[in-house]
């Protein structure tokens, strides 16, 4: 993924500078949801993003979050959820062109390959690729097959998928994105502004270390 040689400051953990060590607080590092919210691991802690490919927030945590994978503990998954928030009427709204797109592009085994030049493209060369037009004719020059995107991106299979985004999305009362959820229990407080972008996977090892210790408990 392409990288501008400045790096905007979007995130810090409230109040708090956290490259030493620290002991976690609840309403100031993290919210809890009781009762945990569900997931798809049960035999190992989740860790769960929601994103928006149209967030330059989410954009800018992504290399972060890519060097964070590389050390993943064998007992963590990880998934990512792209979040749709419904629009007046209670349909999903404008969001979820991206979910689409992102589900589609799983379903033809091509996320891999596309998903960060798909925010590259977004970000940096301020491609349209919220709408299907503009999906068609980008990944038609990237050689994908179009008519198998098109009838893949409007399937009910689809369909489906982005529908239950929205619901895991309103079922962990997101207000905007990025967001991280440890084990369907804890979530870092994560808030705009400059600071310190590698404290936001401090919090989240050591929830992961505290959900590790919850399930320990319950055995």
């Amino acid at each position: 993924m392409r990288r501008t040689t400045w790096f905007v400051g979007v995130f810090f953990l409230a109040a708090a500078n956290l490259a030493g060590a620290f002991d976690l607080k609840e309403g100031e590092n993290y919210t809890t949801f009781n009762p945990p919210r569900t997931t798809d691991t049960r035999d190992r802690i989740e860790v769960t993003e929601f994103f928006w490919y149209g967030c330059s927030h989410c954009y800018n945590l992504e290399p972060l979050l890519h060097k964070w994978l590389k050390k993943l503990p064998k007992d963590v998954s990880f998934r990512r959820v792209p979040a749709v928030f419904p629009g007046r009427d209670g349909a999903p709204g404008n969001w979820a062109s991206g979910a689409r797109l992102y589900y589609t592009l799983e379903a033809m085994g091509l996320l891999d390959k596309l998903h960060g030049e798909i925010l590259d493209a977004i970000h940096i060369d301020r491609t349209d690729l919220l709408g299907e037009k503009g999906m068609i004719d980008w990944l038609g020059k990237k050689g994908v097959d179009t008519k198998a995107f098109s009838a893949t991106y409007n399937s009910f299979a689809i369909q489906s998928k982005m529908l239950r985004a929205m619901q895991m999305s309103q079922a962990h009362g997101l207000d905007g994105v990025p967001a991280i959820i440890v084990d369907g229990r804890y979530k870092p407080a994560l808030t705009g502004a400059a600071g310190s972008h590698d404290d936001i996977f401090v919090v989240v090892d050591k929830l992961i270390d505290k959900a590790r210790k919850d399930r320990a408990a319950k055995k």
